[in-house]
């Protein structure tokens, strides 16, 4: 197999798209106020900033999955970084809502088209053993940086900018990424006489996951009875098992269903929407308690996530070492562990606290947010066939994004039936949110205590010397 001769460099390039793409899921957060604000946006339009972004991601991850496979990884890593930079400017440059909400569709086109193609970059870049493992691990472990990275980048870009500047800030590097892609990575995509592409199944599942993801997105706002969200839901739902079908039927599937059979890539799917089911409501509640209950202003909040950056980064070095010792189950259950103690100690946070109290959670969270984004990865990738890579890792993406949608949900319903209130958290007291938050913070445990148990049961692989991973050979 010929693997990039620029090793360097071209790990630099996938750590980096990496970076920004889990950067920018939350330095949007830090800078709603100022561009709700300057762009006129009322309280319900504004989490529309928010959502074209996750419709459009969880929607096409999919076919950007199997598109990757089929015209070659670094192919649409190139069209993916220009149509996430396109998206940024665009973003930018706003002058109206509906401006804005069509460039963050645009960074959700771009990011379901570079997360399944940087994964199967790194297979067919690196050298199967400690080295691909090494370029793995940073490239995971930049993902869980990225996201607290994210809020203080844009809590420091919002006080002393502005808004905008949150997403200027990714033209320059997808400009230098596409620059540099061609000459340091090296292209890998199935052989040309098994190009076919499912256009019945890929309509069908990304309208599909579309319209879920709306439901899922919009019911807690709208009420999960609202005629709206449940006609949407339930087409969503039709076009799925329509999806099931065409799959069943068609020669070439977009997902081909032996892939389900794979025990470490489904276990991999579902402790990624367990890990972003928990995790990943963290930035969206402990958002709301520093700017909700302690008032603090763009840029304080930012810096109150700089511990969890460090210890994020500190902890994917762990990662080597603890795969060594605790094999690829029990690293996922450690790292999940530590984040329920980190939201139990975050769920004891006083209203009248301070940013100190943070601390101690927000750095074991860091900790476990390292091993389990990285293993996670590791876990899935291993004994799928070259041509399906893509669509491999998209499958765990797809996981990470419906948990996150659940995730969310699950917990502000939960939310909702214990205060019987139909206040906003963003029009509670701030005694009323800090308990509200404490709440969220319990469940989040309570999700991570679930994937424990699905870690140690529902992966295949307990040591990671046993882990083989089918690579892609370049054309």
């Amino acid at each position: 197999m010929n693997v990039t001769k620029h090793k360097g460099l071209a790990l630099l390039l996938l750590a980096v798209s990496q970076l920004i793409m889990a950067l920018d899921y939350t330095i949007i957060f830090v800078a709603l106020p100022s561009l709700g604000e300057a762009l006129g946006f009322s309280a319900n339009n504004l989490q529309w900033v928010v959502s074209a972004y996750s419709l459009v991601f969880g929607g096409f991850l999919l076919t950007g999955g199997r598109l990757s496979d089929l015209l070659g990884r670094r192919k649409m890593f190139i069209i993916a970084m220009a149509l996430f930079g396109l998206g940024s400017l665009l973003g930018g440059l706003a002058t109206s809502q509906i401006m804005l909400i069509i460039a963050r569709g645009l960074q959700g086109l771009g990011g379901a088209l570079l997360a399944p193609s940087t994964l199967s970059l790194i297979m067919s870049n690196f050298n199967e053993g400690t080295e691909r493992n090494r370029a793995m691990g940073i490239w995971a472990a930049m993902g869980g940086v990225g996201l607290s990275l994210g809020l203080l980048l844009g809590g420091v870009l919002t006080s002393y900018i502005g808004w905008e500047s949150t997403f200027f800030v990714n033209v320059p590097i997808t400009i230098i990424v596409i620059i540099l892609a061609p000459i340091v990575l090296v292209e890998s995509k199935v052989d040309s006489g098994k190009r076919h592409f499912d256009a019945a199944g890929t309509i069908s599942v990304t309208a599909g996951m579309i319209l879920i993801v709306y439901y899922l997105i919009q019911s807690p706002v709208k009420g999960w009875g609202s005629i709206e969200t449940l006609t949407f839901g339930l087409i969503g739902a039709v076009l799925l098992l329509l999806f099931v079908v065409i799959e069943n039927r068609t020669k070439d599937p977009l997902i081909p269903f032996r892939l389900f059979r794979n025990r470490n890539l489904t276990g991999a799917a579902l402790m990624a929407a367990l890990f972003s089911a928990s995790f990943g409501t963290l930035y969206y509640f402990l958002t709301l308690y520093t700017q909700g209950v302690l008032h603090f202003s763009a840029i304080q909040s930012g810096l109150s996530f700089l511990p969890l950056t460090i210890s994020a980064f500190f902890g994917a070095k762990l990662i080597n070492k603890m795969l060594a010792m605790a094999g690829v189950a029990g690293t996922l259950a450690i790292g999940m562990g530590l984040g329920g103690i980190g939201f139990l100690l975050l769920s004891q946070l006083s209203a009248t606290g301070n940013a100190w109290g943070m601390i101690p959670g927000t750095i074991i969270i860091g900790i476990g947010q390292a091993l389990v984004f990285t293993t996670m990865f590791i876990a899935g990738s291993t004994g799928i066939d070259p041509e399906e890579q893509g669509v491999g890792s998209a499958m765990i993406s797809t996981g990470q994004q419906i948990g996150g949608a659940v995730g969310l949900a699950v917990i502000m319903a939960i939310i909702s039936a214990s205060l019987g209130s139909e206040a906003t958290l963003e029009s509670m007291a701030a005694t009323d949110l800090n308990q509200a938050i404490h709440t969220a913070f319990v469940i989040a445990a309570s999700i991570t205590a679930l994937a424990i148990f699905t870690a140690l049961v529902a992966l295949k692989q307990k040591r990671v010397s046993n882990i083989e991973t089918k690579i892609p050979a370049p054309h």
